[in-house]
């Protein structure tokens, strides 16, 4: 935006002041002597005219979020953008999906029409929007009756949602600090392909640990029995226990070949 308001010849003001972060909603922030606050129709109280909630619409009904501007009592317009569908976030949910995650859900802050109409675009199957961060928990809690679920988030607003979740995944190479803090996972690039390579990585590692189990409590309860009944001297036992902890060491060491 301002980028674009410096092309039109349009030098923005500077010296914002005593900044206040609404969250889920906007900001607040003294320019000059003014009062200055841009975000959503919820930001504000008594809420805008009409003339102003009827381009709101206008704008949210092709699909883009909007952002209300007003200093001090005089409303100075309305902000349209529109999200850019990451390159790979089809492919991403279609990987997901071919791994066996039976439903996938987008919780956004935007509104539900804009919502919508991104989740259609990239093959999710459901869509929430215009929810605020304590909004997004509750739908983690809805959602959990089913079983477990994963998270994926990179925001401030994400944070308790991520910490709600079963599994909290964190985007590490975009991702705020705090949702980093509070995820349970964290992807060291921004690369959504990544989350079906983890999911499928997961699923791996739990298979050897098992495997692993086996394999030391089955040997360890041979070796005890045979000990006992006299099948096998103590130096042989100890030798085969160490043995099967090699094999074990081994068998995890296959991870690394993992892709």
């Amino acid at each position: 935006m301002v980028a674009g308001a410096r092309e039109l010849g349009i030098a923005p003001e500077a010296g914002a002041a005593d900044m206040e972060a609404v969250h889920g909603r906007g900001v607040h922030a003294n320019l000059g002597a003014a009062r200055v606050s841009i975000g959503s129709l919820s930001l504000f109280d008594p809420p805008p005219p009409d003339a102003v909630r009827a381009e709101v619409d206008r704008l949210e009904r092709a699909g883009q979020s909007t952002m209300v501007v007003k200093r001090d009592q005089r409303w100075l317009g309305v902000i349209g953008v529109a999200d850019t569908l990451r390159a790979d976030a089809r492919a991403a949910l279609a990987g997901l999906k071919a791994a066996g995650i039976a439903r996938t859900v987008m919780l956004t802050g935007d509104n539900q029409r804009v919502a919508k109409a991104i989740g259609e675009e990239v093959g999710i199957d459901e869509a929430r929007g215009a929810l605020m961060p304590e909004g997004k928990v509750e739908a983690l809690r809805e959602l959990s009756k089913d079983g477990g679920v994963a998270m994926v988030g990179d925001g401030v607003n994400d944070a308790p949602a991520l910490a709600a979740a079963t599994v909290g995944i964190a985007m590490g190479g975009a991702g705020q600090d705090v949702a980093l803090e509070t995820a349970d996972i964290v992807l060291m690039s921004d690369d959504l392909g990544k989350l079906s390579f983890t999911l499928g990585l997961a699923r791996k590692a739990t298979a050897v640990i098992r495997q692993n189990l086996v394999i030391s409590l089955g040997v360890s309860a041979v070796l005890i029995v045979a000990s006992v009944f006299g099948w096998a001297q103590i130096s042989e036992a100890v030798v085969l226990h160490e043995g099967s902890t090699l094999v074990v060491v081994l068998n995890g060491l296959r991870l690394l070949r993992y892709s």
